[in-house]
């Protein structure tokens, strides 16, 4: 299989050199890093080439990387049922930076392009509906980048006084604990209960 998404690879850098920055096989799938700005087309080419025919957009998502320049990778999951084959395709942009939705040629992007904004924060340029999905009305920052408090900013509940749903700071009644993952029975200095006879043998 490694051999096929290897030659799979090669054609496609040599059918569309103008969008494809590099390419790679691992574990006998292939990703190809492509170039934000012909991200549309690369994907329209996927799909209308007959050695191709990705056809179905699987999943797509992204992920953060805080430290890098180019803090976001966008992924694409396609499939060719077709020729039986898998392909990711992944844009790597700033935070700053918009990405052309794909929505025009795989409508099915429309709901993975709102979680995406949702969680991350990339915006999706010509999206017909780019609204939040997942979060709630009024809602602070994006939960899956890494610099997001685990605790969230604001909690809600329902105010028996107010008869009504309130939003509030975070107030944590217990501090998060400080864990050191040690087993206890590593760290104790005697012999617990039963241990004797593994001591006598």
């Amino acid at each position: 299989m490694s051999d096929a998404m290897k030659e799979l690879g090669a054609l496609i850098e040599a059918k569309r050199p103008d969008c494809v920055l590099s390419w790679d096989v691992a574990f006998d799938e292939l990703t190809v890093n492509v170039t934000p700005a012909n991200l549309v087309g690369f994907v329209e080419f996927l799909r209308s080439e007959p050695t191709c025919k990705f056809t179905q957009l699987i999943d797509q998502t992204a992920v953060d990387y805080p430290e890098r320049d180019k803090r976001f990778d966008v992924i694409y999951h396609f499939l060719s049922m077709h020729q039986n084959q898998r392909i990711r395709v992944r844009v790597a942009i700033r935070a700053d930076e918009m990405l052309p939705s794909i929505t025009s040629v795989h409508a099915g992007a429309n709901w993975f392009e709102r979680e995406t904004f949702d969680m991350f924060g990339i915006i999706f340029t010509d999206h017909p509906d780019l609204r939040r999905l997942l979060t709630d009305y009024g809602f602070r920052g994006y939960p899956l980048r890494k610099d997001f408090p685990t605790t969230g900013y604001t909690e809600v509940r329902y105010d028996d006084e107010l008869k009504r749903v309130v939003y509030e700071p975070v107030s944590l009644t217990q501090e998060y604990r400080q864990f050191d993952f040690m087993s206890p029975w590593e760290g104790a200095n005697y012999i617990l209960p039963g241990d004797e006879k593994e001591g006598a043998k």
